[in-house]
Order: C-alpha cells, then structure tokens, then sequence
C-alpha cells in the first residue's frame, strides 16, 4: 500500500471510530430530547461556535498554516520552525480570546442574527442566548486544538488529529445521559459537555506535540514575517474554504421561521451526511494537503498533478456509491439508528426529506474538500474566495427560489428545499474549482479517465437495483425493535456495497489501481 493511501485509510479509521460515537450520540440526543423548540436551541447554540471553528480554525487557518509550516520545515532550520509555532500560536490565542469575550456579551444579538424565526419565542430565544455564552469558548479551545492537528498532520502523525473528535462525542453523550436530568432544564447539560469537550480536546494533544519536540509556547511580536505571511493567506480564505458552512447557518437562519422542528431535521439529516464526507472528502484533503505543499515547494508539476489526480479517482469512485446509498437508504437510516422515544415517525419522514437533499450533493461536497488544496498548496487563496462568493450568492438564489414556492403550494417539509440549495450551490462550486485548475494549467486529468466513468455507471445500476428490491417498506421499520432495525440496516448497507464492488471487480477494476507510488 503506498504512503499516502495508507496515510488515508489511518485518518479514515480513526474518523469511522469518532464519527460511529458520533452516531450514538445523536442517537442519544435524539431519544432523550426528540426534535423540540429546546433542541432547536440546543443546535443554533452549539452552530455558532462550531462555524467559526469551521470558519478561521480548520477552514481559513489550516489552509494557511500548513503550506507556510511545511516550507520553513522544509527549507528553514529548526529554530526558525519553533519561532513560527510559537508566535502563531500566540497571536492565535490572543485573537480568539478576544472573539470569545465579544460572543459571550454579544450572544443575545448573535442569536436574533443566526436564528432571527426565534424573536418571536422569548424563551427559545433566551434559552439559546443562555447555551450560546456557555458553548462559545470552545470557539477558543477547539481552535488551539486544530492548530496541533495541523502540526502533527504536517509531520505524518494523522492519527492522532482523527481521534480527538472522538471527546466531544464522549462529552455530549455524558452530559445527556448523567447531566440532563440534575439541570432544571435538561438541555443546558449539553451546552457544558460542548465546554468540557473543547478543553479535553486540546490537552490531549498536548502530550502529543511534546514527543514531536514541536509544543508551541505562544509569544508576541509585531511584524513577524511567518505570522503575517498566513495572516495573508487567512484573510481571502476564510470565505473561500467555508462556503459550505456559510450555506448552513442560512439554513439555519431561514430554518428558524418555518415548522418547529427544521433546524433539528436539518441537523440530523447533516450529520449523516457528513460521515462519509469526513470518512473520504476531508480525510483525502487532509493527507494530500502537507504532500501538495512539498511538491510545490520542490517545484514538480508532474508530481503534483499525479497527486491530485489520484485524490480525485478516488473520491469519485467512493462519492457516487456513498450519495447513491445515502438516498435510497434515508429512511431505514434514520428509523434504525434514532426513531426511538422522543424522536416521532414523523420527525423520520420529515428528517430523510433534508437526508435525501443533502445526500445528492455528497460527491460535490467531497469534490470541494479535495479541489481547494490543489489552490492552498500553492499559497492561492483568492482564487477559491471568488468561487465561494459565487457559490453562496447561488445558494441564497436557490433558497429563495425552492423554499418559497414549496411554502405556498403547501408541500410537506419545505426545509428539504434549503438542503437542496445547499446541494447544487456546491457543485457550482466544485465545477468552478475545477475549471480555474484546468484553465490555468496547474492540473490535467491522467489518462482512464473515461474508462473509469464506463465501469463505475454499471456499477451504481446494480447497486440501485439491489437496494431497492431488498429495502423494506417504511412502515416495516417501526415494528420491529431496535436490534432488528440496526441489523436490517446493516445487512442492506452490506448487499449494496458487495453489489458495487462486485460489479467493478468484475469491469476490471483492482484495488492495485488506487495505490499512488
């Protein structure tokens, strides 16, 4: 197996161990709070920072990090990379602990503009305002955390990184269980496992950084060349690396005026989306990244473009199954894994109308986190700000255009409409990523390409055909108690993917052709 897909398949088993506890820990918030005005709350409570996070942490500043980390790595002495973590990281710290202290006395009007459908509920409005000052510190925690991730990816300890995600499940999964039931509002211990977890997540990395010799001890000093070179980078990428997160939160606010229940529906039908987003988009982004840096570095256009051409089969060979799957399966998903108690058969329906949405625009999704390092790499981040800016103008077009009408003509769960926009904003996006690689040279498609299509279409027949002779039907789900629901599913997920496999086995494709020497 060569490095880099062994690289992958590290970050893709440690992401499968959080993301599996992640699973059960909406399972368990599903169960034990269902899809309520509280929860709604809950959910644009937690967005908030976790956006940010999104936005300046792993978007914006691991996407400028990296390349400026692994060129004085590569071509400054060690001193010179110790000076840079140190002053990275105490710029970092001090801008984040003022943003911190801003969100916290701002967290009333952070609300009224992330979910402004909540003014007319005083108590869903104070409530989240109340979880909103308890989680925004793990704006700060899980920032610092983010940049030792990207100290030990850029060393090849991709691990690590992977796992610590695996805490913050951990947390909200105690809280909800053992919290919950001593707060006069139950809902409130999970805004306290969101702090725990942010704090536990960066201490155990610590230890981590200290075996590497690379334990960043923040320093101040005006001017620093490092620091202001990935203050560059940051600026036009903290728009052009999160479009997709910026795409949510409009969700969220349009969400926050239709039926109570929306932001909880699309939280939910997300976060099934996002496994095997993390499992393969970010996991391929976060291993190709430190190598794209060093090809660029050493100047090997050839080397570069085998790279991305790579990370690009890949993912399409694993994109086109994973929607397709994710489709057909959205329902016994969510019957099996979180109908139980508080969460209805109505909440299913409506949850796997937003699973299917969002499920469609899964290849362009993984598509975007395997594209933008292409441009990160090589220290260009204005290109994709101008595809970002694109891209969520056409989402907020398209939420119009799709919510509105499905409103008036009375359709059931209009907030399917807004995962939708969502979904084809993104492949504008991709597509336009694409196209400036192409354009400009940087990356030519290796040949096979076509061949490559002409296997993979019969493949996805078959797998179709399969699961939708074997599914049962949605009412089926609801008889059957939980061990029955899980293995149902399970054995479906299990025939689609020996169907898929099987069928390229047979056009002759070998795992031997995704190894990258």
């Amino acid at each position: 197996m060569s490095r880099l897909l062994r690289s992958t398949a590290i970050v893709s088993a440690m992401t499968l161990v959080s993301r599996l506890f992640g699973y059960v820990r909406d399972m368990v918030l599903a169960v034990t709070f269902g899809a309520s005005g509280a929860t709604d709350a809950f959910f644009v409570a937690f967005r908030i920072p976790n956006f940010l996070r999104r936005l300046f942490a792993e978007g914006a500043f691991s996407q400028a990090f990296v390349p400026v980390f692994a060129e004085y790595r590569q071509r400054h002495g060690r001193a010179a990379l110790q000076d840079l973590l140190d002053h990275v990281s105490g710029t970092l710290t001090v801008v984040l602990l003022l943003t911190t202290a801003a969100g916290i006395l701002a967290a009333p009007w952070l609300i009224h503009l992330f979910a402004p459908g909540f003014g007319g509920d005083t108590g869903q409005h104070a409530l989240a305002a109340q979880m909103l000052r308890i989680t925004f510190p793990y704006l700060l925690f899980i920032s610092l955390t983010a940049m030792a991730g990207g100290i030990l990816n850029s060393v090849g300890r991709f691990a690590v990184p992977a796992f610590t995600p695996v805490l913050l499940n951990l947390a909200l999964i105690g809280a909800a269980l053992l919290a919950a039931p001593h707060f006069d509002e139950p809902v409130v211990a999970l805004a306290w496992g969101v702090f725990i977890a942010g704090a536990a997540q960066l201490l155990f990395q610590v230890p981590f950084l200290v075996r590497q010799g690379l334990l960043p001890r923040p320093r101040l000093r005006r001017g620093h060349e490092g620091v202001s070179r990935i203050i560059r980078l940051m600026l036009p990428a903290l728009l052009g690396t999160s479009v997709v997160q910026v795409n949510l939160l409009v969700d969220t606010l349009i969400a926050s005026f239709l039926a109570t229940g929306s932001i909880s529906w699309l939280y939910f039908s997300d976060r099934f989306v996002e496994l095997p987003l993390a499992l393969f988009g970010i996991a391929i982004g976060t291993v190709i990244l430190p190598r794209l840096s060093g090809e660029h570095s050493a100047r090997d256009p050839a080397a570069f473009t085998r790279t991305l051409d790579w990370a690009l089969r890949l993912s399409v060979l694993i994109a086109l199954p994973a929607a397709l799957g994710l489709v057909l399966l959205a329902t016994p998903i969510l019957a099996a894994l979180i109908q139980y108690r508080e969460f209805l058969a109505t909440d299913t329906a409506m949850a796997a109308l937003s699973l299917m949405a969002y499920a469609l625009g899964l290849p362009a999704f993984i598509l975007i986190k395997v594209l933008a390092p292409g441009y990160f790499a090589r220290q260009d981040t204005r290109t994709p700000v101008q595809v970002a800016v694109i891209a969520m103008l056409a989402n907020m077009v398209l939420n119009l255009a799709l919510v509105v009408p499905w409103v008036l003509l009375d359709w059931p769960g209009p907030h399917a409409g807004l995962a939708l926009a969502t979904s084809l904003s993104a492949y504008l996006n991709a597509a336009l990523l694409y196209r400036g690689l192409r354009h400009t040279g940087i990356f030519s498609p290796l040949p096979g390409w076509p061949g490559l299509g002409l296997r993979i279409l019969p493949a996805l027949a078959v797998m179709a055909t399969v699961l939708w002779s074997l599914t049962p039907a949605a009412v089926q789900w609801t008889q059957w108690e939980a061990p029955l629901r899980v293995a149902a599913l399970l054995g479906l997920v299990a025939a689609g993917a020996a169907a898929y496999g099987g069928m390229l086995l047979a056009a002759g494709v070998r795992p031997r052709q995704l190894l990258l020497h």
